[in-house]
């Protein structure tokens, strides 16, 4: 099977697992803290991204068995990583969209890429970021977990 249709079959499978773990798998109690500034809120990321990284793994293995895609375990690997450590990026900007002063990594990159006006005007600005950041990466993961053989 070639790289195309594995990361395609990847993509898949880490999109749907991505909308299952960001709003099912993770608990209320993460989602509140995880943006929090200190251990708090880093300590809540990390349990939401570890849920979330295993929700898409089950997803990635479905995906391999039920369509024979010949994943590498070691690509597959990878592509999590990335999906997983750019999402602790994004999440950690959880409730601060509109925050002044130094604020977070991905708020930063927001406001220097013209986004401020947005972010400031509309509240929906922040999450429909968050979700576009989520995507992008995942796109990114799924050829890495496609890769290889």
């Amino acid at each position: 099977m070639n790289i195309a249709v594995r990361a395609t079959a990847a993509y898949a499978a880490l999109t749907a697992s991505h909308e299952v773990a960001d709003y099912w798998c993770q608990r209320d109690a993460e989602a509140v803290a995880k943006g929090r500034c200190g251990w708090e809120g880093r300590a809540a990321c990390a349990r939401h991204v570890a849920s979330y990284t295993a929700t898409q793994a089950v997803a990635l293995l479905a995906a391999d068995r039920a369509l024979r895609l010949g994943l590498d375990w070691r690509h597959v690997a990878a592509g999590l990583a990335v999906s997983a450590v750019t999402h602790y990026v994004a999440d950690r900007s959880g409730g601060r969209w509109r925050e002044e002063g130094p604020s977070t990594a991905l708020v930063r990159f927001a406001r220097r890429t013209g986004h401020t006006g947005w972010l400031e005007r509309d509240p929906g600005a922040g999450p429909l970021l968050d979700q576009a950041w989520h995507k992008g990466w995942i796109a990114v993961a799924a050829v890495v977990a496609g890769g290889g053989r």
